[in-house]
């Protein structure tokens, strides 16, 4: 008897009914107000989220799409009621990719000498220019990136700035830089549909010395500056830089909507003629 309880509940955790309900709390909308957008009444939407209706396939993209859900939930969404998926998720090395790879190195080069990187949805690192190679083994020596940072071929960011032998001695403002990134993860990982590995990276960030304190210790009110930097030194080297993210526009592609493009920028004069003349 437990166990079909236990089966019972795990399949209604990840019922199209569930789903709805837990999106449409997260985007901050009522029955009625999915209801108006979507052009269907709320009762539908109360029977859709209880179980009473099935949906069709046109009726899952179409609340999806109110609710901009992202493209691997939607699959999740389509699966659950009943439904094939239909969105892919194409590897960047595929020959389709090949225009995209050539956007994105484009624009790695425009951003130099400053860094510029890609990364997936894991914070893997895909891309990189030579600004940014260059920041990584001013402070880590190349062969430590391959062996402590690399699990299946990809350097993973987060790893990098929060383990102790990678970016985290060299943060000047190490609290404060931390605590806006735990921050972030958190909300990744708690994201409505996200998947383990979101949840798994947390983890090992939190079980890193020192981490959990700063998680739970942290101010995330608002700083009375412009813009949050990670501020570098080592020795009489010191860099500040901030940062900005790009996202390709309209995918239909799953990895295409998950890439995020961040280039740094100096954060003051110091750092802007240090970093073209050092």
């Amino acid at each position: 008897m437990q166990r079909r309880s236990m089966v019972s509940n795990s399949s209604e955790a990840h019922s199209f009914g569930t789903l709805l309900k837990q999106w449409r709390a997260q985007r901050g909308f009522s029955q009625l107000d999915l209801a108006l957008e979507s052009e269907v009444s709320q009762r539908h939407i109360s029977f859709l989220e209880s179980g009473r209706a099935k949906p069709s396939r046109e009726m899952v993209l179409e609340l999806a799409t109110v609710l901009e859900i992202p493209l691997r939930q939607q699959n999740l969404m389509l699966t659950a009621a009943g439904f094939a998926p239909i969105h892919t998720e194409t590897d960047l090395s595929a020959p389709e990719m090949t225009s995209i790879r050539q956007a994105l190195d484009f624009l790695l080069l425009q951003q130099e000498p400053l860094p510029a990187i890609v990364v997936d949805r894991y914070w893997n690192l895909l891309l990189t220019n030579n600004g940014a190679n260059r920041l990584l083994t001013t402070f880590i020596h190349p062969s430590r990136l391959q062996t402590l940072f690399c699990i299946d071929g990809k350097i993973n960011l987060m790893r990098v700035v929060f383990h102790s032998q990678g970016l985290r001695p060299f943060i000047a403002n190490w609290q404060e830089f931390a605590g806006h990134l735990l921050g972030r993860m958190h909300r990744e990982a708690n994201s409505v549909g996200e998947s383990e590995q979101s949840t798994l990276l947390f983890d090992e960030l939190m079980s890193y010395p020192g981490v959990s304190e700063i998680w739970n210790t942290s101010n995330r009110a608002a700083q009375n500056t412009l813009l949050l930097t990670i501020h570098l030194k080592q020795n009489d080297l010191s860099w500040q830089f901030f940062s900005t993210i790009a996202t390709l526009g309209t995918p239909y592609d799953i990895t295409l909507q998950e890439l995020r493009i961040e280039c740094l920028f100096p954060a003051d004069e110091a750092t802007e003629r240090n970093w073209r003349h050092s």
